[in-house]
């Protein structure tokens, strides 16, 4: 299952990192206690739609682009969970094309 507070706190810790902002900073600008941003980023707590303006403010990032690369990390999820629920079939072909690319 996709858990979509896991993925945007990885959004979030990674436009944090990629700033060079400590929590405290964030946490300071946003005016959010830090433990809390931090149970955000770990996927621990659901931010609501105040808050995640106020962080993507305090991280001077568009909304849009952290939801952007919330959806594309979320598909990418499904399609590897899609991948992995698919049973694999090997016919008389397919273990010749193996046995002859050995």
């Amino acid at each position: 299952m996709v858990l979509f507070r896991r993925l945007l706190g990885e959004v979030l810790r990674g436009q944090r990192m990629q700033r060079g902002m400590t929590l405290r900073e964030v946490s300071a600008e946003a005016r959010v206690s830090l433990g809390y941003i931090s149970e955000i980023e770990r996927g621990q707590k659901e931010a609501s739609s105040e808050l995640l303006a106020s962080l993507c403010s305090a991280l001077d990032v568009p909304l849009s682009d952290v939801l952007r690369d919330v959806s594309d990390a979320v598909a990418l999820e499904e399609a590897a969970l899609l991948i992995a629920a698919t049973p694999i079939k090997v016919g008389a072909h397919n273990r010749d094309v193996v046995a002859s690319a050995a």
